[in-house]
C-alpha cells in the first residue's frame, strides 16, 4: 500500500481498535489476551498497511475480543462507527470496508453461541442484522468484488437459518394485564403457576422494584 494510503488507513485501524478494546473486559486471562493482541496491532498497524499484511492481525484481534467476552452489541457499535469514517483515499476505503466485514464476521460467530428466551428476540436479532449485511453485500457488489460478496451471502444465510431453526421451539412473548400491581412472586405465579420464575418476570419487564410491578407487561407464552 501507497504511504500516503496507509497513514489514512492506520488512522482508520487505530480509532477501530481503540473502540474495540474498550469492548474487553476488564479482568481474566483472555481479556488480558486480546489487549495484548490489539495493542500490538495498533502499535504496528502502519508497518503492517505499508506492507499490504494487516488481515491477521485485525482477524486476531476480532477473535481474541470475542473470547474475552465482547458483546454482539459492543461490536455493532464498533461496525457504526467505522461507517461514521470519511475516506479520501483507496487505502482507507479497502481498510474500512474489509473492517466492517471483520465486525459482521464476529457478530456472526457471537450470533452463533447465544442463547435465547422467546421467538420475538430471535426475530430482532435477524431483523438488526438484515441492513448491515445488505450495505456491505452492496459495496461488495459496486467494487465487482464477487469473491467477497459471495462469502458476505453466504454469511447472511448461514446466520439466518440458523436463526430460523433456534427460533422453532422457542415460545411466544404475549402481553399481560392485571387489575392491580402484584409483587413479582405472585405476577409469577399467576403467569406460569411457578412463583420461582419471578427473577424472569422481572429481566423481562425491566421491573425496578419487586414489590410493585406494573399491571401489565410481557410474560413468555410457555
Amino acid at each position: 500500500m501507497k504511504r500516503q494510503d496507509a497513514i489514512e488507513a492506520a488512522g482508520i485501524v487505530d480509532r477501530m481498535l481503540a473502540n474495540l478494546i474498550a469492548t474487553v473486559p476488564p479482568k481474566g486471562r483472555a481479556g488480558s489476551q486480546a489487549r495484548t493482541t490489539i495493542g500490538d496491532t495498533r502499535a504496528n498497524a502502519l508497518k503492517l498497511l505499508i506492507h499490504d499484511d494487516i488481515g491477521p492481525s485485525l482477524d486476531a484481534c476480532f477473535d481474541d475480543a470475542r473470547l474475552a467476552g465482547s458483546t454482539l452489541q459492543q461490536i455493532e457499535s464498533v461496525r457504526r462507527q467505522l461507517d461514521a469514517e470519511t475516506t479520501a483515499t483507496l487505502g482507507g476505503i479497502l481498510v474500512k470496508n474489509a473492517s466492517v466485514r471483520f465486525c459482521l464476521a464476529t457478530e456472526a460467530a457471537i450470533i452463533a453461541r447465544m442463547e435465547f428466551v422467546s421467538r420475538q428476540s430471535v426475530a430482532l436479532i435477524k431483523n438488526e442484522m438484515a441492513q448491515p449485511f445488505a450495505e456491505a453485500e452492496e459495496i461488495a457488489a459496486d467494487d465487482m468484488d464477487s469473491m467477497t460478496y459471495q462469502a458476505l451471502i453466504r454469511l447472511q444465510a448461514a446466520i439466518t437459518n440458523h436463526l430460523v431453526e433456534t427460533a422453532r421451539p422457542l415460545p411466544r412473548m404475549l402481553r399481560y394485564q392485571f387489575a392491580a400491581v402484584l409483587p413479582s412472586l405472585m405476577l409469577s405465579y399467576r403467569l406460569y403457576d411457578d412463583a420461582s420464575r419471578a427473577d424472569e418476570v422481572r429481566q423481562e419487564n425491566k421491573i425496578v422494584h419487586p414489590a410493585f410491578c406494573p399491571t401489565e407487561g410481557l410474560a413468555l407464552s410457555q
